[in-house]
């Protein structure tokens, strides 16, 4: 076991028995985990958020604690509950403006879906070539990775993961993030 858990696991077994300082102390270590627990999770828009998720997570903890396995992790009951809360707060803020497509998207004539072709061959022309035709077969023509695979002779695992460092090495070249 880690040293959080075994910490966590210790505050809230001293909590469930009564301790009050120790319930304080395992909110107070709470709070500053579940803040960097979604602080991780969210885009930067969403920021400002982390505290309400973190309340909100914090409360739930407080009002469901008797019901933690004390057999179980209790960051595996932790994280349960925070995960559910996030998702909560995903849906409840998930923007989605949608606008009509027109008939001209279907066959491709669309200046803009040309515009948008063209600038995917062009990013993807960055990458090697057995990348680049792995990552159009799966994530724009539809494909399942074992049948982009086999076109490439691979092995399923292999394509996922030249997919995963194709995908990266875009996300670093083209992201704008100097870290």
């Amino acid at each position: 076991m880690d040293s959080l858990e075994t910490r966590l696991r210790a505050l809230v077994l001293l909590s469930l028995d009564g301790d009050r300082p120790a319930y304080r102390q395992l909110l107070v270590e709470l709070t500053h985990y579940l803040r960097i627990y979604f602080g991780r999770r969210l885009a930067p828009s969403q920021k400002a958020h982390v505290e309400d998720l973190v309340q909100e997570t914090l409360l739930a903890v407080h009002t469901k604690r008797l019901t933690y396995d004390v057999a179980r992790p209790f960051t595996a009951w932790l994280h349960a509950i925070a995960q559910y809360k996030l998702i909560d707060h995903l849906r409840r803020h998930a923007i989605r403006p949608t606008e009509p497509l027109g008939d001209d998207f279907a066959d491709g004539t669309n200046p803009g879906s040309l515009m948008a072709a063209h600038d995917l061959d062009k990013v993807l022309g960055t990458l090697p070539e057995r990348t680049s035709t792995l990552i159009r077969k799966v994530k724009v023509e539809g494909s399942s990775i074992a049948e982009a695979a086999s076109t490439q002779g691979m092995s399923e695992g292999a394509a996922k993961l030249a997919i995963h460092r194709g995908l990266k090495s875009l996300m670093a070249r083209f992201s704008g993030d100097k870290r």
